[in-house]
């Protein structure tokens, strides 16, 4: 009986801080997390890696992280970022614009009515 206490107590243990570790920690690699959204990547390289995005309205993206990065909208939508411990910030896109966005670990949301589409470009040096 002992040794299924100590076993339920450290199970505990390591879900407890398996649950305290720091958001960025498991955040992943968005186009692990979400390959349907993140559907092409046109180039990777030492320097940069281009992806393709597409999000259909409702869709929303886990956590995910990004280092530095540029980001051009080819169509107009909405969309809702959420990084840890902030309030969701509701966005505009509009098609023709190119934002720069540093390093970041968020989820996001297609809170609008048409379908997302961009291109963007991960930093890597």
């Amino acid at each position: 009986m002992k040794s299924i206490s100590k076993c339920t107590f450290l199970l505990g243990i390591a879900a407890a801080l398996f649950l305290c570790m720091p958001q960025t920690v498991l955040a992943q690699d968005v186009v692990k997390v979400a390959p349907a959204n993140y559907n092409k990547v046109l180039l990777d390289n030492e320097h940069v890696r281009v992806l393709k995005v597409e999000m259909k309205p409702g869709v929303e993206v886990p956590w995910h992280s990004h280092p530095n990065h540029v980001v051009y909208a080819e169509t107009s939508g909405k969309v809702r970022l959420t990084e840890k411990d902030k309030p969701a910030q509701d966005q505009d896109i509009k098609a023709g614009t190119a934002i720069y966005v540093p390093a970041v670990t968020h989820m996001a949301k297609n809170i609008g009515k048409t379908t997302i589409k961009l291109i963007m470009v991960e930093m890597k040096d």
